[in-house]
């Protein structure tokens, strides 16, 4: 006999003493504790948290469907949790979870006689604890190096969320199943995961709206929308686990070379400029990349939108610039010496100032060698 959870529902609301009679006779040897099956393991079910749990009015063969009496099979069948929460056996029968565990409800729920509430701070998936519970698998050496998964575990505990979840205790900071979902976990090569390079933004969005609206209106969201998978997403610029907060020093002196993977010949004209080479040093309050072209409302400068059109420049570079005028936005912030078509006026003038830097030292450096051998002469002619 199989039973529906309407059937479960109806029988524990109705005849609440006759499934208290049914699991109060289990519990009179599966509550003796020490008590263990054939196999050697433990059978031992604790009454109280038992009928603390959420399964707690249920008769025990409501899961234990081919238990008809005592004495029971030796070896019962296997419980089947989709007799009742056949839309989550569903979905978590197409995860990438239904390959890494035996049974993957119990990986994540625990034991079956003590599950509680998920709002319940004692749940493995209640908001603080569910780093740990997917820890246990995503931080252990040998699921690792059977399936492949790097330790995100320890990156996420790092990361601005890990520290708003477990230092904070905030319930509302992203954690394991905020991005890649409760049951139906997918691979992020799958076009329906949450984690699908294409559904990064969305997913980020369910917390962070205004970035996301952000995002879409700039150039990488619409190129994203085109169904152009190269553009960048969140994660590119802010990775997936190790998310730091912006504000420190050492995310921004590493984000402007974030910048440089796509733009590189932009990055390689930046590094030579003023902005890029104090920065190099670990000064933060100069120009980065997203200081002149914005965080996530990037437009190209023919847009007139955009933080560098022409008619933008002058609030642009007056964000630490003060008196800003038409001769000081007229400066190239990515000019590029090499470039002789485009900037012809540099590229000779880069040239001049190699060859004068040469001639300089190849005369003193000439005056030098000549120098200490004339030195050299007359000591030891002195000594003679």
């Amino acid at each position: 006999m199989r039973w529906s959870l309407a059937a479960v529902l109806f029988f524990a609301a109705v005849v609440p003493s006759v499934a208290a009679q049914q699991n109060a006779e289990c519990l009179a040897c599966h509550g003796q504790q020490g008590l263990t099956g054939q196999a050697g393991h433990s059978v031992y079910i604790n009454a109280e948290k038992q009928k603390a749990s959420v399964h707690g009015s249920l008769p025990c063969t409501a899961c234990h469907t081919d238990i008809k009496g005592f004495p029971h099979p030796a070896h019962p069948a296997a419980v089947n949790c989709a007799s009742c929460h056949a839309d989550e056996a569903k979905d978590v029968e197409v995860s990438v979870h239904v390959k890494a565990a035996a049974n993957p409800c119990l990986a994540c729920h625990g034991n079956p006689h003590t599950i509680v509430p998920v709002k319940d701070p004692e749940s493995p998936v209640y908001a603080l604890n569910i780093p740990k519970t997917c820890g246990s698998c995503h931080a252990n050496p040998e699921m690792a190096k059977k399936f492949g998964l790097p330790n995100v575990y320890s990156m996420y505990m790092d990361s601005i969320h890990g520290f708003a979840l477990a230092k904070d205790g905030l319930l509302v900071a992203a954690s394991c199943s905020s991005c890649h979902g409760t049951h139906k976990i997918l691979s992020h090569t799958n076009p329906e995961s949450r984690t699908y390079r294409a559904n990064i933004p969305a997913t980020c969005g369910a917390c962070h709206a205004g970035p996301e609206r952000e995002y879409f209106a700039g150039i990488h969201g619409q190129l994203v929308k085109a169904g152009d998978l190269d553009a960048p997403v969140c994660s590119d610029c802010h990775t997936a686990h190790q998310i730091a907060r912006v504000q420190t020093a050492s995310w921004q002196e590493k984000t402007s070379a974030t910048c440089g993977n796509c733009h590189k010949e932009k990055y390689r004209t930046y590094l030579d400029t003023f902005h890029a080479q104090v920065s190099a040093l670990g000064y933060v309050e100069t120009a980065h990349c997203w200081n002149c072209h914005r965080y996530h409302d990037i437009l190209p400068a023919s847009n007139p939108h955009s933080s560098i059109a022409p008619a933008n420049l002058v609030t642009t570079c007056g964000q630490c610039h003060k008196a800003v005028t038409a001769s000081f936005i007229s400066f190239q912030p990515h000019a590029d010496p090499r470039n002789a078509k485009d900037f012809p006026a540099l590229h000779f003038a880069a040239i001049f100032m190699d060859l004068l830097l040469l001639a300089v030292f190849g005369f003193f450096g000439l005056h030098t060698i000549l120098w200490l051998i004339r030195s050299a002469f007359d000591r030891h002619k002195g000594g003679a």
